[in-house]
């Protein structure tokens, strides 16, 4: 039977107690910062403009919708720079179907939006929050070749301390690549049998 070396097991609890001392002040820095601010916390507009459509397209209609309605809610509720305007434009318009995007260059679409958020901005109107149809109530059809599918979203607009819901109907079509693309919307008026 082998004799444990003293010299070998003083070694191993030198290296485990520098190892604890080590994650114990990393522990309590790291808590430290975050309670100090230090860590950044990611505005909405930020967390929205750090996905990559490239990578993580929304699979389905539903979450395609969601993720309009995201940066819709941040046109018309959030602070943002110039150029997180634009980023936040090009965004919406990759999901955008072709057809839609051929309807307006992208500095007509840009203008338009601008003054759009303007106008909200002067009746002090923000979109405060979204709902969007639940699975359920998503239609997807095939007509003339191509993938659709219709639903709804309801917008919650505050204008001061009224709050009034907006319904929107969305038409989307599924491109090439399998992926699902706004291809048009439009106000759902109270009364309307589709509505």
């Amino acid at each position: 039977m082998r004799r444990k070396n003293p010299a070998r097991i003083l070694i191993v609890f030198v290296v485990l107690a520098i190892a604890v001392v080590g994650l114990f002040f990393y522990i309590s820095n790291r808590q430290k910062a975050i309670a100090d601010g230090k860590v950044a916390q990611m505005t909405p507009v930020q967390e929205v403009l750090s996905r990559n459509l490239e990578t993580n397209y929304p699979p389905t209609p539903k979450e395609v919708l969601k993720f309009y309605s995201e940066i819709t809610r941040c046109y018309y509720g959030e602070e943002y720079t110039d150029e997180e305007l634009v980023k936040l434009a090009n965004l919406s318009r990759k999901l955008f179907d072709d057809e839609l995007v051929a309807n307006q260059s992208e500095s007509d679409y840009l203008s338009a939006l601008k003054f759009d958020i303007q106008s909200w901005k002067n009746d002090k109107k923000v979109i405060s929050s979204y709902s969007v149809s639940s699975s359920t109530d998503v239609q997807e059809y095939s007509y003339g070749g191509f993938e659709w599918a219709q639903l709804y979203c309801i917008y919650s607009v505050r204008m001061g301390t009224n709050v009034a819901p907006v319904q929107e109907h969305f038409i989307m079509r599924k491109d090439a690549k399998g992926h699902w693309k706004i291809l048009g919307w439009e106000l759902v008026k109270p009364g309307d049998e589709n509505g």
